[in-house]
């Protein structure tokens, strides 16, 4: 073999060693990524904003999605103690989308909003300062082995299932 050829060769069996170790998670960076309380550490704030007052987040009680091009799709409850009850019935949890998404089939554009499971099966979509944006139906999933306060997953169908406990609604890209 000539000097060029081996160096070739060399270059490509190192590329290849240095993939083979390289760490799972960047492997998987090519496609969507359900995001767990322990990955939402850093991600959200302690404290958040929501029609006139500071709410405390509950981190582990919270989930999302980082989508294949970075962009995200988060949520996590919220301390609602210090707000009026009516506001209390449908505001539970802060919710992030850095793009537009579909909730219940609906347009939801990219944003920062207060979300709740709220009477009728439906759940509920607000702004910061209280206005609802959406309301759509939401599902109740009795085979869900263990419910949480707040959770992301993959649906089945496609998409993602926000669930409070076994209450959930689906979203999508």
């Amino acid at each position: 073999m000539r000097l060029p050829a081996i160096l070739k060769f060399v270059a490509a069996g190192s590329m290849a060693v240095a993939m083979m170790a390289a760490p799972r998670a960047a492997l998987a960076q090519g496609g969507n990524t359900v995001l767990k309380p322990a990955d939402l550490q850093k991600l959200l704030p302690a404290s958040v904003y929501y029609k006139g007052q500071s709410a405390t987040t509950q981190l582990r009680n919270s989930g999302g999605v980082k989508f294949a091009d970075g962009f995200y799709v988060l949520s996590t409850l919220v301390d609602t103690s210090g707000y009026s009850t009516d506001i209390q019935a449908k505001y539970s949890a802060y919710f992030i989308a850095e793009v537009p998404i579909k909730v219940g089939g609906q347009s939801l554009p990219a944003g920062v909003y207060g979300i709740g499971f709220i009477g009728g099966d439906k759940f509920v979509v607000t702004d910061v300062g209280a206005h609802e944006v959406l309301t759509v139906d939401s599902g109740n999933d009795a085979g869900l082995k263990r419910p949480t306060p707040l959770q992301v997953t993959a649906d089945p169908t496609g998409g993602y299932r926000l669930y409070a406990g076994r209450r959930y609604v689906v979203f999508s890209r």
